[in-house]
């Protein structure tokens, strides 16, 4: 059998953590080739080493056939290898095209020539429904518009071996069926696609083969054709895994959280965004709010958290008016967000596990001293949070959370914001790259908060997820609610036209 890829016996160890351990990943010209395992389980890394961005300890990769030493990204691109890092990798300052171009420019008597560059952009654009405003800058764009982008980054290069590293963790229903076509197009073109996904379904869709792995070892490689969903996450995780979400009836009780004729301005913008809503989320209750990517959903969630102004209206927690109140104070009056960029608004990188677990407690008499940190006692708590909410990290609570995987970041935020037990929980695409044992468990921990008696508000753009965790459901359009329905009495396909703005009203 002729591969295109052959990364044979790798070995990678980080200090306190085996990566990889002996791992093999043999790709064939012209499949896609799924690689599956729980967070941390090294595809990541393994990725990584394929890209040039690490180098192995032991082991080697060869590509048709032909021994290579990928030493950095530049090469590996130069050797037609393209990536989709699953935390974006793109200059904030800088527009879409000037970041779909970076390190590839053409030039025109000594200066940058962008028009070429912009009509291949939008060509590229358009063939394959990834729309984007070459002139935005990135900073001010949706996660999903940024997603968009480092697709095209790659198709801009003409890669024949393309990795996509978790591409629909924040796209909808609608964008992924169209993502699923394009990969399978672009096989058809004879273009070799490794596809690392924590969502088996979309690897049964569009995989032809798929490797697990478990804890950095290589578990095997199988026809997805020949295996079930639930197979395949057993092999993954080392047991069965209840997929589906299970929850007693609701029993809500009285308004927690209430919105009152909100409008919220785009930051650093006059243009309305959020116009005139209002909803309630009561005690015991989950409602998740279900939209396309874009339509007001963030400037909603900056509101509530105190991120943003609020432009009009009143935003009611336990009774209190905290419309104008510090992010703090919500904070300590029973507000927890699991936000939805991890990195901008979830973790201080360079911080310690243990610093991130109680950045919003250390003030706290058990955590500080006469202004000094009691470490002792932080390590403790961190130690208690790990081990509660399986997150894995090679050293402990001195691990830095840049070096933890997305999925590990993503459990010790919601580890630091539900263990603080909040009277509101404000989740926002609280699975996204987390592995079917870890989304099992985080659905568990937002049902249990739930049952407290506490109020919880998702916001999702997984429909699957909306319509299995939800006690109700509010549909954003264009910055209002266009419906307020119970998943009992809706279909997906109607919470997609209600998503498009073709259908409106449902409200209770």
């Amino acid at each position: 059998m002729n591969y295109v890829i052959e990364m044979l016996h790798i070995t990678k160890q980080f200090p306190g953590v085996k990566a990889n351990d002996d791992v093999t990943l043999q790709v064939r010209e012209g499949e896609i080739h799924a690689l599956l395992g729980e967070n941390g389980a090294g595809k990541s890394t393994l990725m990584s080493i394929l890209f040039g961005m690490y180098r192995p300890d032991a082991g080697s990769i060869k590509l048709r056939g032909r021994e290579v030493d990928i030493v950095s990204p530049r090469m590996a691109n130069e050797l037609g290898i393209g990536m989709v890092h699953q935390h974006f990798t793109l200059v904030h300052n800088f527009t879409v095209l000037d970041n779909i171009i970076l390190g590839v420019e053409d030039t025109k008597f000594g200066l940058l020539w962008k028009e070429k560059a912009r009509q291949k952009v939008l060509s590229l654009s358009e063939q394959y429904g990834l729309k984007v405003d070459p002139d935005a800058i990135i900073s001010e764009t949706t996660v999903g518009m940024q997603q968009r982008v480092e697709i095209l980054k790659m198709l801009y290069r003409n890669n024949d071996i393309l990795i996509f590293d978790e591409p629909t963790a924040v796209l909808t229903p609608q964008e992924i069926d169209e993502l699923m076509d394009i990969m399978k197009g672009l096989a058809a073109e004879g273009k070799s696609i490794i596809f690392i996904t924590h969502k088996l379904e979309e690897i049964k869709r569009v995989a032809d083969r798929c490797t697990v792995l478990r804890n950095g070892k290589c578990i095997g490689t199988v026809n997805v054709d020949e295996v079930t969903v639930e197979e395949m996450s057993e092999m993954m995780v080392g047991r069965k895994v209840v997929l589906n979400i299970e929850k007693d009836e609701c029993k809500a009780g009285k308004p927690i959280l209430d919105v009152r004729n909100l409008s919220v301005n785009a930051e650093n913008s006059d243009k309305t965004i959020v116009k005139n809503v209002s909803f309630t989320v009561n005690e015991g209750e989950i409602v998740c709010i279900a939209g396309v990517d874009g339509n007001g959903q963030s400037e909603l969630v900056g509101a509530i958290t105190g991120l943003l102004p609020a432009s009009s209206g009143k935003i009611i927690l336990k009774d209190m008016d905290i419309t104008h109140k510090t992010i703090r104070y919500r904070n300590t009056h029973g507000l927890s967000h699991i936000p939805e960029d991890r990195h901008k608004h979830g973790l201080v990188l360079q911080y310690t596990l243990a610093e991130n677990l109680v950045l919003q407690q250390y003030f706290e008499p058990k955590f500080q001293k006469n202004g000094f940190l009691r470490f002792d006692n932080i390590y403790e708590y961190s130690n208690k949070l790990i081990s509660e909410y399986d997150i894995r990290s090679g050293s402990g609570p001195m691990t830095t959370a840049r070096s933890m995987s997305g999925g590990n970041q993503q459990k010790a935020i919601a580890a630091r914001e539900i263990s603080r037990s909040p009277d509101l929980l404000l989740a926002v695409q609280p699975t996204r790259g987390l592995d079917v044992g870890a989304i099992e468990y985080m659905h568990r921990q937002i049902v249990k908060v739930r049952d407290m008696g506490k109020a919880v508000l998702v916001v999702s753009f997984d429909l699957n997820e909306v319509m299995n965790l939800a006690d109700r459901i509010l549909v954003m359009f264009k910055g209002e609610i266009v419906a307020d329905v119970k998943p009992d009495e809706v279909t997906e396909n109607e919470l997609g036209l209600y998503m498009a703005g073709v259908k409106r009203g449902g409200a209770q």
